[in-house]
């Protein structure tokens, strides 16, 4: 895939209150982009900033009893704060109250004006002071706003209208001509399903003597500019045009317009209209993606249920935050944001399979090859599981750069963590701790150095998503680079053997449920108290125990049983015997959760069918109330080990 250019834009972000997640997740998905295409080596450019103007800033400030412009001058770096902090990497930070901006639309107003595509008319309609449009009575939904559904006022007045509606016939040839132009498909659907009724003219101004905030009508100083003809023009204030024509050439049509799907219509009929008006190419896609809920519920300060993103990345770390924003949503479609759906992620993804993985390599390299990366064997890939596992990792990097052309994120990450899944599983099968008793080191040497390779890869893929954690990850592994491009990744050995690796504190120390601390302003739950001694124990004797065999197995594979919700089938390796069980722990543990992990099974139960698959062996666990732990082992040690 080669771009001539990439250039991606957020909405700007009214500043009449504080950020908040939705503010946060379409950044950080820009930020991501932007720094894939940056691997790429495509030339890119990243917009963000604030929307300074309108109704609502100018009531927040007159609540606070400040100027309209000490109201942004305040709440702006809110924004601006919270970017660093996330670790975002704009090439730009607009703000419309900047002189820059303010040239351009006064310039784009004064053209329009002169070519008769903006006139003055009386306006006789309902207006959304929340949304900061005018409805029509027929669009109105039991009187209330269409949009909002909150309440709407009467208004009469003199006012500067563009004449959109005469674009509505080319704009739905466009769109229909243009299958990517709207994206997701049923996003371009929706507007088109919008502009089967009759397309208005656009109000593009409001009064001085209603609210004097804003960009002055270059033509009427009686009027400032409507806030979405001024909004939207940053996408093109910000590269340059009217003041830099050859800047506006390098960036210009956008390659995406990141919003949310509640500003569709502002974004895939307003500005398409504007843009066609001026004479200027459409931007390539407009993509909208969903809402983060809260349960079942859209999350509105009005329900209390809004996520603060700065409290979030203060609890649990801002690449941790960042990966489950990134990895949880499917672009286009909702996703609910919960501390337990936050903790399960982090647990598995992050603390189980990656996490664990670097620990276990490094400490083995630290134990067996004097803490530096060994030399593997000239023909490392000929080996049939070392040449299985690159192939993993190859299809990881092939997914991803698949899944950021089709704006699936979310595949190409689990792509990524299915090959350090892999990587796991290929640890199990050579066995390392076992490998080092031999004489010969040449093949421990290789399959620690192939892990290593694995995860100097998959840290190069996760890096957009989590910065700072992997290049704490690539410092483990002994490299000093801080850049990291695709190209890379297609080869093997690039780690340097005899580079010195580093052992500390895990990369992402597991969560525990209890330990989590709770939600701002949600009640710590109570804590139960266990009986000191269990009831009605039946006694067996010393014989009847030494019959049972107990020993260590590690899962190489979990899978839920087919119309059962409790029931998981497992692969397990108990020395080297491969065995399946079948275990109801699908309503505690996701399978993905499970890979890698060294339990305890009961090694000489009789077997037995259940759900028509045969189950040989089975697994302990301790449960209390609606809690289960599986019984695991307190460090590494290789399977089929007998417990005494």
């Amino acid at each position: 895939m080669k771009r001539d250019h990439f250039y991606v834009t957020t909405p700007i972000y009214y500043v009449n209150d504080k950020p908040h997640i939705g503010h946060a997740y379409t950044t950080i998905l820009a930020d991501v982009l932007a720094r894939y295409y940056r691997m790429l080596d495509v030339p890119s450019h990243f917009l963000t900033g604030t929307d300074e103007h309108g109704q609502k800033v100018w009531q927040a400030a007159q609540a606070a009893g400040i100027t309209a412009q000490e109201q942004v001058d305040r709440t702006v770096i809110r924004f601006q704060d919270l970017w660093k902090k996330l670790e975002i990497t704009h090439d730009d930070f607009i703000r419309t109250t900047e002189l820059r901006h303010k040239k351009v639309v006064q310039g784009i107003l004064q053209d329009l004006y002169d070519r008769g595509e903006i006139y003055r008319d009386e306006y006789d309609g309902w207006y959304c002071t929340p949304c900061e449009r005018f409805f029509m009575e027929k669009d109105l939904v039991e009187g209330c706003c269409p949009e909002c559904k909150r309440p709407v006022e009467k208004i009469r007045e003199a006012n500067y209208f563009f004449r959109m509606g005469k674009y509505q016939e080319w704009l739905i040839e466009y769109i229909n001509e243009h299958p990517k132009f709207i994206q997701p498909d049923y996003r371009r659907n929706e507007t088109l399903g919008f502009l089967r009724k009759e397309l208005n003219d656009l109000c593009i101004s409001r009064p001085k003597s209603r609210m004097a905030w804003g960009i002055d009508l270059p033509f009427d100083d009686q009027y400032v500019t409507y806030v979405w003809f001024d909004a939207l023009v940053n996408y093109i204030s910000a590269v340059g045009y009217k003041s830099d024509d050859a800047q506006f050439a390098k960036w210009w049509p956008a390659s995406y317009h990141l919003i949310g799907k509640d500003i569709l219509t502002t974004h895939t009929v307003y500005w398409p209209t504007m843009l066609k008006a001026m004479g200027l190419p459409m931007p390539q896609t407009i993509f909208a993606h969903g809402w983060w809920l809260s349960g079942e519920s859209k999350m509105s300060k009005s329900l209390g249920n809004v996520v603060n993103p700065m409290d979030m990345a203060d609890r649990c770390g801002v690449d941790a935050f960042r990966y489950f924003l990134m990895a949880e949503m499917s672009l286009g479609q909702d996703a609910s944001f919960t501390e337990e759906a936050f903790i399960r992620r982090y647990n598995s993804d992050l603390a189980n399979d990656l996490g664990n993985l670097l620990s276990r390599v490094m400490k083995m390299v630290g134990s067996y090859c004097e803490g530096k990366l060994p030399l593997p064997a000239p023909d490392a890939l000929n080996g049939k599981d070392e040449a299985d596992l690159w192939a993993e990792v190859q299809k990881a990097v092939a997914e991803m750069e698949k899944t950021l052309q089709g704006m699936r994120l979310d595949l190409g990450l689990a792509a990524v963590l299915a090959a350090v899944r892999a990587t796991n599983r290929y640890l199990e099968i050579k066995q390392p701790w076992t490998l080092a008793g031999q004489d010969d080191k040449g093949p421990l040497h290789t399959t620690l150095y192939c892990a290593a390779e694995a995860l100097r890869v998959a840290s190069a893929l996760l890096s957009p998503v989590m910065p700072g954690k992997m290049q704490a990850l690539r410092s483990t592994l002994g490299m000093d680079e801080t850049k990291t491009d695709f190209s890379r990744l297609q080869h093997f050995g690039l780690l340097k053997p005899g580079s010195e690796v580093k052992t500390g504190d895990p990369l992402f120390p597991r969560i525990r449920t209890e330990d989590a601390p709770a939600a701002p302003g949600k009640k710590e739950p109570e804590k139960k108290t266990m009986p000191s001694t269990p009831e009605g124990v039946a006694l067996i004797s010393y014989d009847d125990f030494m019959k049972v065999q107990l020993r260590t197995a590690k899962i190489l594979n979990a899978e839920p049983v087919k119309d059962a919700t409790k029931l998981l089938r497992l692969d397990i390796l108990v020395g080297k015997e491969r065995r399946q069980i079948v275990a109801g722990i699908a309503l505690h543990y996701k399978p993905e959760e499970l890979i890698g992990k060294t339990i305890i099974v009961v090694a000489n139960l009789q077997p037995a069918k259940i759900r028509g698959i045969e189950s040989n062996g089975m697994l302990l666990a301790a449960t209390s109330g609606a809690v289960m732990r599986l019984i695991t082992t307190d460090g590494e040690i290789s399977s089929g080990i007998p417990v005494k």
